[in-house]
Order: structure tokens, then sequence, then C-alpha cells
């Protein structure tokens, strides 16, 4: 150095060219300096984006606390660019999976400048990723997914819809833990049954205004099996003899002063066992003292019934039976001359019934609908049509369903041919037709004998109401009205109307049917029907 200086400061060139090389270090030092400084600072930044949380983490602790990724309240800025996940995901810049907050990073922070495609877009399944989009201003503005979410299981593999679409493969472990999983839990069920009683041994009577007295004994199996026959004695006192198959055998015998009925009746709600067809086998043996003559009956009748819904059936059926008439209160009449004797009748019939009542007894909503059509022959030629109808209004109750006050209105129509015998022709009068008259005191007459005809037209209207609150006592007051002509037309003059009031009285330990005692006044009627303002019928049975 002392050299050069010597050198320099006895040659002006030296000096010169000293001070260029000099410049010249300085400037390579500073370069290397600038470069030197700006990887540090370069490895620096990654090394602080690569130590946080990632998506391509083998396991997913729990999050830290807010304040671990919250930004300083005093930095104000953009969302700031998220590092790539396993999924291609944000991590805390679009929607998360755990909901932890975003960071966020000051406005002068700018991304170090990146090569347009340093490297080859990853492909999933065949499907190109979209490579990042441009932030504007240097700012990224996070991306919205809107594809599939986190439901709860861990996704095992497939293939997704929208933005993700794409294969993946299974990854148990980059599933969130689930917690609060049930479970299921099996117990044994025991179900002990007891038959119930199916057989029943009944006994009773009642009385009326058009029949009399009459008793009632009657045997009832509701769990019949006609194929069940005994195998020793001992089956019949152990009560397994014909029984098990859900079928119906009744025997009734009602002996009376004017009136008696013996019947017998198999039925199976499934014929066959398993057909969604029902048959009645029915045998009935008939006995009526009549006023003007008196009247017995032996027959039977088989039917098939078909139900469509749980309201609406229909059915076929024939029957036949044999009706002998004796004992004529007087022979002027040609009509109950031609009867008198056996009478040998043959029958076809189909009927439509529809029923939504609420109860059959006392029944407060719903209607009853039943249209019918019969051709007889044997002795006697004719074809019936019948159409009955009957509609019940709720029009208050109590809160608990008790104290129910019904208006009803019933209508029924028959029409029978020219051919029709005299002991089948319609009549009216008593508690069950018009009340205000005798039993059958509102049919057409010839020469004082009750002959009836061969149309009808019933109506009644009827209000009932409760007398006391536990409903035991029900008053009623009701308008019949209505005729019976021995041709199809209404005559006017032959029209009849009566008015009237009642009460029911429900005795629970005589059985369902109350009590009924009504008061009729009859305000049109014909010139020669019998009037009866009072009706009644009570029964019981145990």
């Amino acid at each position: 150095m002392r050299a050069v200086t010597q050198s320099s400061e006895s040659d002006p060139s030296a000096t010169s060219k000293h001070r260029a090389a000099t410049r010249w270090l300085d400037d390579i030092h500073r370069a290397l300096w600038t470069r030197v400084s700006a990887s540090a600072l370069l490895a620096l930044s990654s090394s602080l984006v690569s130590s946080s949380p990632s998506s391509a983490q083998t396991d997913y602790p729990a999050p830290p606390p807010p304040s671990a990724y919250g930004a300083p309240p005093s930095l104000q800025g953009t969302t700031a660019a998220p590092t790539n996940s396993t999924y291609g995901q944000s991590v805390y810049g679009g929607p998360s999976a755990y909901g932890a907050p975003g960071t966020t990073a000051p406005a002068t922070v700018t991304p170090a400048p990146t090569a347009a495609n340093p490297y080859a877009a990853p492909t999933y399944g065949g499907n190109v990723a979209a490579p990042p989009a441009a932030y504007p201003n240097g700012a990224y503005q996070g991306q919205t997914y809107q594809g599939q979410t986190y439901q709860g299981d861990a996704y095992q593999g497939g293939t997704l819809s929208g933005p993700l679409q794409g294969s993946f493969p299974s990854s148990p472990s980059l599933a969130p833990p689930v917690v609060n999983q049930p479970t299921v839990r099996e117990a044994d069920l025991i179900i002990q049954g007891y038959p119930a009683r199916t057989g029943r041994l009944m006994f009773g009577g009642a009385v009326n205004s058009d029949a009399g007295v009459t008793g009632q004994i009657t045997v009832d199996e509701r769990n019949f099996d006609i194929s069940r026959w005994p195998t020793s004695f001992g089956d019949l006192f152990s009560g397994t003899a014909f029984r098990g198959a859900g079928q119906t055998f009744r025997l009734e015998a009602a002996p009376g002063s004017d009136y008696q009925r013996y019947t017998a009746q198999f039925a199976d709600p499934n014929l066959l066992g398993y057909l969604p067809i029902s048959m009645s086998l029915s045998g009935f043996l008939y006995d009526r003292n009549f006023d003007d003559w008196d009247e017995n009956r032996l027959g039977g009748r088989a039917s098939f019934g078909y139900r469509v819904t749980p309201d609406l059936s229909i059915s076929l059926g024939v029957g036949g039976q044999n009706v002998e008439i004796t004992d004529p209160r007087v022979n002027t009449v040609p009509e109950l001359n031609s009867a008198l004797g056996d009478n040998a009748l043959f029958s076809g019939m189909a009927s439509l019934i529809h029923d939504t009542r609420n109860s059959p007894l006392q029944p407060s909503r719903g209607h009853y609908f039943e249209l019918s059509f019969e051709q007889t022959f044997g002795d006697y030629e004719y074809s019936t049509f019948e159409a009955e109808y009957r509609k019940y209004w709720l029009l208050r109750e109590r809160a608990d369903g008790s104290g129910k006050q019904t208006l009803s209105y019933s209508v029924q129509l028959g029409f029978s041919g020219d051919e029709t015998p005299i002991f089948e022709n319609y009549f009216a009068g008593g508690y069950a037709t018009i009340r205000g008259f005798d039993f059958r005191g509102a049919s057409p007459v010839i020469n004082g004998v009750e002959v009836g005809g061969q149309f009808q037209w019933l109506n009644s209207v009827e209000y009932m109401f409760p007398l006391t609150a536990d409903d035991a006592f029900r008053g009623v007051a009701f308008v019949d009205f209505g005729t019976v002509e021995q041709d199809i037309e209404i005559d006017t003059d032959n029209f009849r109307v009566a008015p009237g009031f009642g009460l029911r009285v429900a005795i629970p330990m005589l059985g369902p049917a109350p009590l009924a005692f009504d008061f009729a006044f009859p305000v049109a009627m014909a010139d020669t029907d019998d009037e009866r303002m009072f009706s009644f019928y009570m029964s019981a049975i145990r």
C-alpha cells in the first residue's frame, strides 16, 4: 500500500485508476449485500408461512385460541393469501370445516413475484385444477365454494360435484373426530298374550208398543272354527272344539206374545280363510200375529260381501223362504184371499252400503247410505228397489266430549212391482216408521184391512240434547212425515205429518240400547189412519 501510494502520488494516472477500482468494488459489494438481504428476507418469510397450520398435516389438532390467529387491532388490510392444502382449498381465507377465524395482513405486504407457471398444474382423477387467480391490487380476496360441506362422518373417497369435482383418495385419518355418536342397543322383548273371552251366553227381553213382550236367549261365539271338529269328549268340555278361526256362530231365540223369531247364523270374514270376501249363511223361523192375519216364515239366505274401502262395501246374496198366511180376520179382500196358504219365494239381491257413522247405536257424526235391489220369483215375480239415507250433525258438546247435541235426518224410499203380494207390501205407523200412529196404522186400507202399498217415502228430523250432566237422560224433539201409497205416487190427501218430543234413558246394566219414550201428535193424515199418541221401546240383555 505504501508503494502504491507513493506511485500514485508520483503518477496522476495511477491515482485515477485506483479511484475507479475502488468505486467498482463498492458497487459489487452493494449489489451482493442487496441480494443477500433479499434472499434472507425471502427465506425468513417462507419459514414463517410454512410453520403455520395447514390442511396437509396428517392430524387435526384442536384449534388454538382466537388470539393466536387474530390480527393485531392496529393492522387493517385484506385477507392474506392462503397456503396450498391437500384438497386445493383455502385454510383461512375460504369457508373452514372447523370455523377457525381467518387472518389478516397489513396492506403494505406484497407477495413475492412468481413465475407464470413454474410447475404443471396438479390433476385429480383426470380433472385439471384451475390455476390461482390474479390478486387485484396485490390483495387476495379469498374463494367461495358452493359444493359439498362436511356433514359429520369422514369422507371415504369417491367423486364430488361442483368446484371440487374429482376422485380423492380415502383418508380416514384426515377426518375430525365424531363425538356423541348414538349407539344401537339390542334387547329381548317378550310378549305375553292371553286369549280374550269370545263366547257369550246372553239373556234378555224387550217390550214395545209394536210387538208386545218378547224374551231373548242368545249364544254367540266370535272365534268359531267350523272345520275343527272334536276328537274326544274332552275337546267339548275344554272349549277347544270348533274354535280358533275367527268365524262367528250365533243362535238366537226370541219367543214373545205377538212375535217370535228363531235364527241361526254363520259368518266368515275371509272366505276360505284368506280371500278378502266375507260370507254369511243364515236360517230363520219367524212367526207374527197381525191384526188382519197370522204370518209364518221359514227360510234361509246366503250372502257374500266385499269391503271396497273402510266405509264402502258391496254384497250379493240369494235366498229362499216359504210364507204361510193363515187366520184372516175378514175374507172380503181379494189381495188377502189370494195369499192364503203357502207361498214359495226365491230371490237374488245386491246392495251397496256407505257408512261413516262414529257409532251404530248413538251416532253424532257421519252418515249411512244404502242402495238395494232384489228380484223375486216363485209363486210371485216382482222387483224391489230401496234406498235409505241417514245424516248426523254434531251441534255442540262439552270440553270432555260429553253432552252432545245432535241433529239428524233420515229418509227411506222404496218401490215394488205390480205383482207384489200383500205380505210383502210397505206399511207405516209405529215407533220405527212414523210416530203418532198405531203399528201399521198409517197404511192404505181396503174394506177395513190394512193392505199396505207398493211405494213408501218416510222422513224424520230429530234433535237430541242432554238433560243431565252424566248424559243418562236425553231429550228429543222430532217431526216425522211421509206416506205409503198403493201405487207409485204421492197423494197429498194421504200425506202424514206428526211432530213430537220424547225421552231417552241410558241404563248401562240393561244393555247398550237406551229406553225410548215418545209422544207424537199427527197434524196431517189420511181418513183411515189409526192414531196413537204414545209409543215406547224398552229392552234389557245380560
